[in-house]
């Protein structure tokens, strides 16, 4: 038995013994999306374990997804098998003076190159267009989401923002989020000036290079691509997006604008299908951070719990609930 066996063999026991589920985002390594229970975007991976009858969650992602479980699931035990497994984006804004941290282990640090350049804050924002609803992407802490109206996700952004009685909505944090809505909106639509560094990378050179290499191919990209990027695609839809579309095309061939990671699942449900990366470097560091063992640790040793307080939770869900509320 190889040592990966090995480990795979005693993280099963464990995850048996600890009454626990592992789930796993589809930007991970593949070892660990082979052993989740359930794969998936951020959110429908919090709401899925909030249904299962388990003690533990063992979240491999990054912090935000950790604390969306720990919203959705206050009574169940969250761990982030990496605890230096953070989301740049969400960390480029926060709700005012230091970036609150609600982990309960020590060493969690930003990433100076990401964090957001000035001291402005979501309630300067707030008080700044004073009245005007707060649409947070789901991709952000838990305290952001607190001090927001309603959240949304990639896939649902825009029929969020039409769902707001206003004529003005601030989005935050992603900018090229933002611009998508607002190319599909009659609203007006304050952003936030913040980005994903995986997909913001991506140019229209980039998907003219990509076109000229396979040319038979349908590109899919993901919202946090910048505007210019997302008008040139044949499809603009969120990773579980991209893999319905990929499942019941005609098409044999892709251009997959998002994180990598989502390859592996896509080659795995399609065999019979090619997929191609728009660039071969869109990869999030802090999600492949996550490995076998880190699983391993963290179930074994019940470490890295993430517990967000209850009175940021109450808030934060109101803002879920609100978001699930909309048909």
């Amino acid at each position: 038995m190889s040592d990966k066996q090995k480990i795979v063999e005693e993280i099963l026991k464990l995850k048996e013994q600890r009454r626990a589920i592992i789930i796993a985002h589809n930007y991970q390594r593949e070892e660990v999306q082979e052993i989740a229970d359930f794969t998936g975007d951020s959110l429908e991976l919090s709401r899925q374990a909030a249904e299962v009858d388990c003690d533990v969650i063992v979240f491999c992602g990054v912090n935000f997804m950790a604390e969306s479980a720990s919203i959705l699931s206050p009574e169940k035990t969250v761990l982030l098998p990496e605890l230096e497994a953070n989301c740049p984006m969400a960390d480029m804004i926060r709700v005012s003076g230091e970036r609150k941290v609600w982990k309960t282990f020590p060493g969690y640090e930003e990433q100076p190159a990401f964090v957001f350049p000035h001291d402005f804050t979501l309630l300067d924002m707030k008080e700044k267009y004073p009245g005007v609803p707060v649409v947070t992407y789901v991709n952000t802490t838990a305290d952001v989401k607190a001090e927001s109206d309603i959240c949304c996700t990639s896939a649902n952004v825009v029929k969020v923002v039409e769902s707001v009685d206003s004529d003005t909505v601030i989005c935050v944090p992603d900018r090229n989020l933002s611009a998508w809505a607002q190319k599909n909106t009659g609203k007006k639509i304050i952003t936030w000036d913040g980005f994903c560094h995986v997909h913001d990378r991506v140019t229209a050179d980039d998907v003219e290079r990509a076109r000229k290499e396979h040319p038979d191919a349908v590109l899919m990209a993901h919202p946090e691509c910048r505007l210019e990027v997302l008008e040139l695609a044949d499809h603009v839809t969120s990773t579980s997006g991209m893999l319905r579309y990929a499942k019941a095309s005609d098409a044999k061939e892709f251009i997959v604008g998002t994180e990598v990671g989502l390859l592996y699942r896509l080659r795995k449900e399609n065999p019979d299908k090619i997929f191609h990366p728009l660039r071969k470097d869109m990869i999030c560091p802090n999600m492949k951070k996550t490995r076998l063992e880190s699983v391993l640790f963290a179930l074994k040793e019940m470490k890295h719990e993430v517990k967000v307080p209850e009175d940021i939770r109450i808030k934060a869900v109101k803002a879920l609930d609100k978001m699930l509320e909309i048909k």
